[in-house]
């Protein structure tokens, strides 16, 4: 069963830093682009941050030099680094990634089940 699993999620006080995870299992050939996105209550889900399987990165404006991506190839891994903390950050996180389960297929898009952020003092 394939699955992308976030872990690192918590409560923080503005300004304190957490570091996001998101593992993929499953007999998975390759990952292309992976990606973090939020929601906060009442809002759309929004792109965060994305990697690409070479590494070039894309970050929304609201987090350019607070956050960073971030991936392990090899263990089917992307991170977030989250420092400065604002409570405008206070979302559920999910990761997103195209899943490649062999080379004669198209990605796949997966959705993780997301991780709940919450920044408050």
């Amino acid at each position: 069963q394939v699955q992308l699993v976030e872990s690192g999620g918590g409560l923080v006080q503005p300004g304190g830093s957490l570091r996001l995870s998101c593992a993929a299992s499953g007999k998975i050939f390759s990952i292309n682009d992976m990606g973090w996105y939020r929601q906060a209550p009442g809002k759309q889900r929004e792109l965060v941050a994305a990697i690409t399987s070479g590494l070039s990165t894309n970050y929304a404006d609201s987090v350019k030099g607070r956050f960073t991506i971030s991936r392990d190839n090899a263990k089917k891994m992307v991170y977030l680094q989250m420092n400065a903390l604002k409570p405008e950050d206070t979302a559920v996180y999910y990761c997103n990634a195209d899943l490649i389960f062999s080379p004669l297929l198209e990605p796949y898009n997966f959705w993780g089940q997301g991780t709940q952020v919450t920044v408050s003092s």
